[in-house]
């Protein structure tokens, strides 16, 4: 076993001289094996050497037996030992996970590397578990060598070369009552499946140990080609299936889906390829993720522009946006600035069904206006427009209604503009 684990810890450069390692005990077979093993090669090594045990309070006094055994193992080899504890309650994933996630927030908090005693058996059968659930290749690569603070030694190490360690040595250990249970998935598929697997191949658990770290190594290689900003939708839809959805995947995490599962990556695919190029989908936690043209974004529910009534000089809050109305001395016309002779009050709204502008190519909709634009339906709501008692005057970032330009003066004009960090106004925007 200690052959197999300097070759495990060398290949994946899990430890230095100087590291503090702290290997994580629950008193049982594999951890007992781990500490021990590490104890032996701490010089070798150049390492210091500590140990953790942490008490879910799931079972009582045999808790409470678990942490006592730890800490007299700990204290005849003159290893420190850091306890934790927590009285754990099952959250949404149910009991196993809660204590899992428990158990880690209290390793991860430690100062040094954990060591954890994850065996080529533990890691074949997490394959197996992520193989019944359906996943894809990073599911595959199962147990992670390293992870943050937590490295995981014993990856290429089997439960029976455990055993013979232990027998070796003549350590005691002890076993957790639950684990000889079959209420959760791991013990079955230890109590029933691996036993088959065995009988058909005594090396099951390394081969399928060795494959999930192989399958990691080509999950890297694939992640690293997606690893760049996220292409627009036509490049894309370009790439190789295994590159695109991993963009996709990347996105959904970003955006507010956790965990993204193959349905989602499905689902965000069909938006890529979807004949609206302002298509949008529904995702856990209500998310909306949409097309704009040749992005995906996700939808937050803009809030439609208020409504306001323009002064000499006005602010419209919605859109950090000064508007000011000034007689004109000059007939000025652009997309942020309007010389108009307008009846009656002037007034700043959102856009309305069946609103219309005369432009130099003939009155168009507003609706097939900003299609033709391409924007996005999100911000279509929140695009100023001005009018009077005769309708619209015009609209911002578009121009005047060309019916309605001044043509002599006296005139008014509207002007458009955003103030600078400076003090300053930028009348380009």
């Amino acid at each position: 076993m200690l052959s197999k684990l300097r070759a495990f810890v060398r290949q994946y450069d899990l430890i230095h001289p100087g590291d503090t390692v702290i290997a994580a005990v629950s008193g049982g077979a594999d951890s007992i094996a781990l500490l021990f093993a590490l104890f032996l090669l701490r010089e070798e090594w150049g390492i210091i050497l500590e140990a953790a045990h942490f008490n879910h309070c799931l079972r009582g006094e045999e808790s409470n037996r678990d942490a006592r055994f730890v800490a007299d193992f700990c204290a005849h080899y003159g290893i420190h030992l850091h306890m934790g504890s927590e009285n754990v309650v099952p959250g949404e994933k149910g009991l196993e996970a809660a204590a899992r996630d428990a158990r880690y927030r209290f390793l991860r908090s430690l100062p040094g590397k954990v060591a954890t005693a994850h065996t080529a058996d533990d890691n074949a059968e997490t394959v197996l578990m992520r193989l019944l659930r359906g996943t894809g290749l990073k599911g595959l690569g199962a147990i992670a060598p390293v992870s943050g603070n937590v490295i995981r030694p014993m990856l290429s190490v089997t439960r029976r070369e455990v055993e013979a360690f232990l027998e070796e040595y003549a350590l005691a250990h002890i076993e957790d009552s639950s684990n000889g249970e079959d209420a959760f998935l791991r013990n079955r598929i230890r109590h029933r499946i691996m036993p088959l697997l065995y009988e058909e191949n005594p090396r099951i658990g390394e081969n399928l140990s060795s494959m999930a770290l192989n399958l990691r190594l080509d999950e890297a290689c694939l992640s690293r080609l997606a690893s760049g900003p996220m292409p627009g939708i036509e490049e894309l839809k370009s790439l190789p299936d295994a590159i695109r959805r991993r963009y996709l995947e990347r996105f959904l995490k970003e955006n507010g889906v956790r965990e993204p599962e193959e349905s989602h990556l499905l689902q965000a695919e069909s938006l890529l390829f979807h004949w609206n190029p302002s298509a949008s989908m529904n995702f856990p936690g209500g998310i909306v993720i949409a097309r704009e043209y040749d992005r995906l974004v996700r939808l937050d529910s803009p809030e439609m522009l208020g409504n306001y009534t323009l002064e000499k000089e006005t602010y419209v809050e919605d859109l950090d946006l000064w508007v000011t109305v000034e007689d004109a001395i000059s007939l000025e016309q652009g997309e942020h600035v309007f010389t108009v002779q307008p009846r009656g009050p002037l007034r700043l709204r959102a856009r309305r069904s069946g609103d219309a502008i005369a432009l130099s190519g003939g009155t168009r909709s507003l609706k097939k206006l900003f299609i033709d634009r391409k924007i996005p339906v999100s911000r279509r709501c929140r695009i100023p427009v001005v009018e009077d008692d005769d309708g619209i005057l015009g609209v911002y970032g578009i121009g005047a209604d060309r019916n309605r330009q001044a043509s002599a003066l006296p005139a008014k004009t509207i002007r458009f503009a955003r103030r600078q960090k400076n003090g300053g106004i930028d009348h380009g925007e």
